[in-house]
C-alpha cells in the first residue's frame, strides 16, 4: 500500500536528540543525590539506544545518609570522600541484566569519569563515555583515567555545546516539558 503524502503532515522538528535525551535523564538521576556540594548522575544506555541503568553519587545501600560525612574538608575519615559511590559505579551495580548486556554500551555522566570509576567502566565493557564537564581536567585522577580509557579502547567525548538546551520539566498532569528559548 503507498500513503499519499498529503495525509502524512509535518512532525515537529525541536525535539530532543538521543544525546539530549539520555544526558537529561543522567542530569535527572544528578536531582537525586543529597550531597551538598556535588550532584552527578550517570546513565548506561545499549547499542540500539535502550536505557540499561541510572545511577548518582551518594551514601551505600542500607547507609543512613544522615549518619553519613557530606564534610569536603577534614580528615579522611571525617569526609564523603571514603564513603560516597560514584554515579558510575552505582549505575554499573544496579543494572540488574547480565553483565554481558553492558558490552559495547556507552555511558552519560555530568563529569568525567574518575580514575576508579574508569576502570569499573572499563571491566563492564562499556566502550564509550559521553561527559558535559571536565573538571578535573589535568589533575593525577584524570590524567590516569584518560591514559586507561585510551589504552582499552573506551572512547570519550564532550557532550557539544550546541546541544545545550534549558528545559522545565513540570510534574503535573497534563503538562509536559517546555524548551526554554534564550
Amino acid at each position: 500500500m503507498k500513503l499519499d503524502k498529503s495525509i502524512l503532515g509535518k512532525k515537529r522538528d525541536n525535539y530532543l536528540s538521543w544525546d539530549e535525551f539520555f544526558m537529561g535523564i543522567a542530569k535527572l538521576s544528578a536531582g537525586r543525590s543529597k550531597d551538598p556540594n556535588t550532584q552527578v548522575g550517570a546513565c548506561i544506555v545499549s547499542e540500539d539506544n535502550r536505557i540499561l541503568s541510572i545511577g548518582y553519587n551518594g551514601a551505600p545501600n542500607n547507609f543512613d545518609d544522615d549518619k553519613f560525612p557530606w564534610n569536603r574538608e577534614g580528615s579522611p575519615i571525617e569526609t564523603k570522600y571514603m564513603y560516597v559511590c560514584h554515579a558510575e559505579a552505582n549505575a554499573i551495580n544496579n543494572y540488574l541484566g547480565s553483565r554481558k548486556d553492558l558490552r559495547g554500551s556507552r555511558i552519560y555522566v555530568d563529569l568525567f569519569p574518575c580514575n576508579e570509576c574508569a576502570k569499573q567502566i572499563i571491566q563492564a565493557g562499556i566502550k564509550e563515555v559521553v561527559y558535559l564537564s571536565d573538571k578535573y581536567n589535568g589533575t593525577d585522577g584524570n590524567l590516569v583515567a584518560k591514559h586507561l580509557f585510551d589504552n582499552c579502547g573506551v572512547t570519550y567525548r564532550k557532550m557539544e555545546e550546541k546541544n545545550e538546551k534549558d528545559i522545565r520539566l513540570s510534574l503535573k498532569p497534563d503538562i509536559g516539558i517546555e524548551y526554554i528559548e534564550e
